[in-house]
């Protein structure tokens, strides 16, 4: 089948997982270049890339490898505001075009408004189907969205895309943690949408309030927002407490909804029906081989009203290709590994907070946590806060020590004195 007669119906969008390689990468080169012709001139932003790489506004690629004469894209980028006041500098229309106001959740600087046309809008819709897809989401479902619906993107789109496959879905947002537990009970409620974070967190106040979550009505839990969905140790913690599936997800406010789970739950796929993906290798910052180190880059190619094009997310990734017949798409292994500017250098070690996190979630007796990174002189230092309910930190020290080869100073502090969150965790400190 014409990887462009394909449209959104589930065995359309499974025809596209399995395009082989030539076929997919003929359908990418179609949309760039229908997403170029769409956007230029009139995109300030991206008309101004094309004029740094000394290609012309009506610029049509041949190859997808053409995509590297365009410079890369950054955040700081995007919030200038030299053009578009308070919004995202990518704007291609008129602001009487856009319907949609949504917020960077600002865990990484500033937060960025970003703005959506209706048809930009339905785009996260029908992108968001092959993370549905990915958890078998029926129309027979109930759906809890646990999320506050505030005017980070959260889970608005996934609502919205929940809603048009016609699943019964309850929004939560201004009530308190043990308000939606009793929602999940009194709508017999079988999927929610959260955080990993906030999973362990519902289950926490549950049993505070002797409520086993292990015998409600949960069958699924849909996470995103921190890496925890993909880190074994986390995934299992949520699904032995829940007694449910877990599934992973990624996407990004200024990118659009682009990773969904992988059924042999080793990571996540990227959507490249709807992405283009690179992989710059962390050792030589060129493109990364497979399994490598890399940060994620990634070209949306059906949002007009906000295009990205080569967009330096700062996530660290590891890529597999073409390695599973049920899905052709590149597979990150692991999921999203961390934040390349949340790497940290300690004694000649290289850590991220995901691989702590791996490591404390083993300890089921470890509540929640707190990892602060500091400056000795010119090196890198990192203390950890623990929720402890055997109050016997040594064990997690040489736990740390075996697993990174790194000493690590780890102290108890009191059952819930460190924070709790709705949305993303910020058990991160950073005061290099």
């Amino acid at each position: 089948m014409n990887a462009s007669e394909i449209s959104n119906s589930f065995e359309q969008r499974k025809q596209l997982t399995l395009m082989p390689p030539d076929i997919l990468a003929a359908h990418q080169l179609k949309r760039l270049n229908q997403l170029f012709t769409k956007i230029l001139p009139d995109n300030d932003f991206y008309r101004r890339h094309c004029e740094q790489a000394n290609l012309p506004s009506d610029f049509q690629f041949g190859s997808l490898e053409e995509i590297t004469k365009l410079p890369f894209t950054f955040k700081d980028q995007l919030a200038s505001q030299s053009g578009h006041g308070n919004f995202a500098e990518n704007l291609t229309f008129d602001r009487s075009q856009y319907c949609r106001f949504h917020r960077t959740s600002g865990t990484q600087g500033k937060p960025l408004v970003v703005l959506d046309t209706a048809e930009d809008w339905q785009w996260w819709i029908n992108t968001w189907q092959f993370v549905l897809d990915s958890a078998d989401i029926q129309s027979s479902d109930t759906l809890l969205m646990a999320f506050s619906f505030g005017p980070f993107i959260g889970f608005w789109s996934a609502f919205d895309a929940a809603v048009a496959r016609g699943a019964l879905c309850i929004p939560s947002g201004g009530l308190s943690t043990l308000s939606r537990i009793e929602l999940i009970q009194s709508s017999d409620a079988n999927v929610i949408f959260c955080t990993p974070s906030y999973a362990l967190h519902l289950a926490e106040v549950a049993t505070e309030n002797q409520i086993t979550v292990g015998n409600l009505s949960i069958e699924k839990i849909i996470v995103a927002g921190e890496p925890g969905g993909s880190i074994p140790e986390i995934k299992n913690q949520i699904e032995t407490i829940w007694q449910a599936k877990v599934y992973d997800h990624a996407g990004a406010s200024e990118v659009g909804p682009w990773g969904f789970a992988d059924p042999a739950a080793r990571g996540m796929y990227i959507n490249e029906a709807e992405f283009i993906a690179e992989f710059l290798s962390i050792e030589h910052s060129g493109p990364a081989g497979e399994g490598e180190l890399s940060e994620l880059v990634l070209t949306n190619l059906g949002r007009y009203g906000s295009p990205i094009i080569r967009y330096r997310t700062g996530d660290l990734v590891r890529p597999t290709w073409n390695d599973d017949q049920d899905c052709q798409f590149v597979l990150l292994t692991g999921g999203v590994l961390g934040r390349a500017d949340d790497m940290m250098i300690v004694r000649g070690v290289n850590i991220f907070p995901s691989s702590i996190e791996q490591i404390l979630r083993s300890f089921p007796e470890v509540v929640e946590y707190r990892m602060t990174a500091v400056k000795d002189g010119q090196m890198d230092q990192l203390m950890i806060e623990i929720e402890d309910r055997l109050e016997k930190p040594d064990r997690v020290v040489k736990e740390l020590q075996v697993r990174l080869g790194l000493r690590v100073d780890v102290t108890c502090v009191p059952i819930g004195s460190l924070p709790r969150f709705d949305l993303k965790g910020k058990r991160f400190i950073d005061k290099r």
